[in-house]
């Protein structure tokens, strides 16, 4: 194999990826290693720091092994790029021991505070500085509650020696000895403390919060020097660290999606939708969070982002609790076999709707039976749920940012369903445009290392290069799909009556 080579760590809530690229964006070699998480009583999930840390240089070295086995050297890998899981986030003091368990993006524990917050008239001013919502999903509020919660993370906080990270701070912590204290602003976006105008963390939130006396990292490009590592020795020289990203903005730049209008939905579970809506923060009124796209030295995109509770998460119900097939692939012909949804509506608020609706006391409800429908009918309209709601979110980022959506990248598992992917193209009137790449995550980083690195010469480049993207337009039943998303409408809008 000819160089120059760029790594990239996917450093997910699972298991961590690595992953090695050519200089044409190509994987060449691959690594993975599970990782274990602590689901406890309260709602609480938790990960531990070090494992997280080991983890990674367990997956980099298997990525390595790999890469060796197929001709390749590791003097030809140029730079490392890093994706990871959010809003997870580590405290350590100043002996660079954590002084609690990583706690992950899942965990619920600061339900309380945040409906505190929210009481206390915080929301205006978070939602005005940070584009989020207060909710447990963002770190900030998680913190408070450590410091609320936890003698030891309070007593280092109030003596001026605790230290915040998300995991791409901890990583980086940790890979160079303690060197390095930085993050990158898609990350700090997700804590509730950063200031989308001054690309800053801001004072007056963190004053309010209670955590003036806690130390947060330097916050630079998501493409750039963030120093170098020798990984535990799988090095002979250090290797730079050129760029750190959370890993859903590095799905989206790995999507492509550099520029306005692009958006991409990730079909798994739920779906994460991220649309960049260019160089200025917009605000959303239609339940959207305004976030940081991705960064380079002399470039700043934003997004907005929309989350739906269940997709696929529909789709398993219907085979575990319905029994209506026994493997999911099969929902695509049962969809297919009848030409209609019959006036069948699906709505799967299982645990209450996402956005841009955002009714979490809402209840799951399938409309519109009669005696003349099968089950075929209802896997349909659980398919069509899933598109349903992913143009109700792109909807309401083209009223929120002004724009009007492009093509959208999609991801995920269900990707696989052609029933799916044809009629959300159908139901759009655009292109959805698959690239056929589980580690999107990875590919993302990958590219932002690479521009910094040198690997990849610009944004325009990277756009050039050779992909296999599946392409699905829109076909002559778009109009019935209107037709269908009307009465979609209709049921979202309208409340079932429980007797």
């Amino acid at each position: 194999m000819q160089g120059p080579f760029v790594l990239a760590i996917d450093q997910g809530t699972s298991s961590t990826k690595s992953v090695i690229f050519n200089a044409v964006g190509e994987p060449v070699a691959r690594g993975s290693e599970p990782l274990k998480t602590f689901y406890l009583k309260g709602g609480f999930v938790e990960q531990e720091p070090q494992e997280i840390y080991a983890n990674v240089l367990v997956s980099v070295r298997k990525c390595l092994e790999d890469f060796a086995a197929k001709g390749g050297l590791p003097a030809d890998i140029v730079s490392c790029g890093i994706s990871n899981q959010r809003e997870t986030f580590v405290v350590w003091g100043e002996s660079g021991k954590p002084i609690y368990n990583a706690i992950v993006w899942q965990c619920k524990r600061s339900t309380g505070i945040c409906e505190k917050l929210v009481t206390e008239g915080f929301s205006d001013l978070i939602r005005s500085r940070t584009g989020l919502l207060i909710d447990p999903y963002f770190s900030g509020t998680k913190v408070c509650w450590l410091l609320e919660n936890n003698n030891r993370v309070r007593d280092a906080i109030q003596a001026g020696q605790a230290y915040f990270g998300t995991i791409d701070t901890w990583l980086l912590f940790k890979l160079t000895g303690g060197k390095r204290y930085l993050t990158d602003h898609t990350n700090a976006s997700r804590t509730l403390f950063f200031n989308l105008e001054t690309l800053s963390w801001d004072e007056e939130i963190l004053g309010a919060l209670g955590l003036s006396g806690l130390h947060l990292p330097d916050i630079q490009a998501s493409s750039s020097d963030f120093g170098a590592s020798y990984f535990g020795g799988l090095f002979e020289k250090p290797l730079p660290i050129t760029a750190m990203i959370g890993d859903s903005h590095a799905a989206a730049f790995g999507e492509g999606c550099f520029g306005p209008g692009i958006a991409k939905a990730t079909l798994g579970t739920g779906s994460s939708i991220l649309m960049n809506i260019g160089t200025v923060p917009k605000m959303s009124g239609q339940g959207m969070v305004t976030t940081m796209g991705y960064s380079t030295a002399s470039h700043i995109e934003y997004a907005l982002e929309g989350v739906i509770v269940t997709c696929g998460a529909t789709i398993e119900w219907l085979k575990n609790n319905l029994g209506l097939f026994e493997n999911s692939r099969e929902t695509e012909e049962m969809a297919k076999s009848v030409s209609d949804n019959g006036g069948v509506y699906l709505v799967p608020a299982f645990s209450g709707l996402g956005a841009p609706h955002w009714d979490m006391n809402r209840k799951a409800s399938i409309t519109g039976l009669t005696f003349d429908h099968t089950k075929n009918h209802i896997v349909r309209a659980a398919l069509e749920s899933v598109a349903y709601q992913i143009r109700d979110v792109i909807t309401a980022m083209e009223l929120d940012a002004d724009i009007v959506l492009e093509q959208l990248m999609i991801d995920g598992g269900l990707t696989s369903n052609g029933f799916v992917v044809q009629f959300l193209a159908d139901l759009l009137e655009k292109p959805v445009v698959n690239p056929g790449l589980q580690e999107v995550s990875a590919l993302g980083a990958a590219y932002l290392s690479g521009l910094q690195s040198g690997v990849y010469a610009s944004i325009d480049h990277l756009k050039q290069l050779k992909k296999s993207n599946m392409t699905t337009l829109p076909s002559a039943r778009s109009v019935l799909a209107q037709q269908n998303y009307l009465g979609w409408q209709e049921i979202v809008r309208s409340r079932p009556v429980l007797v």
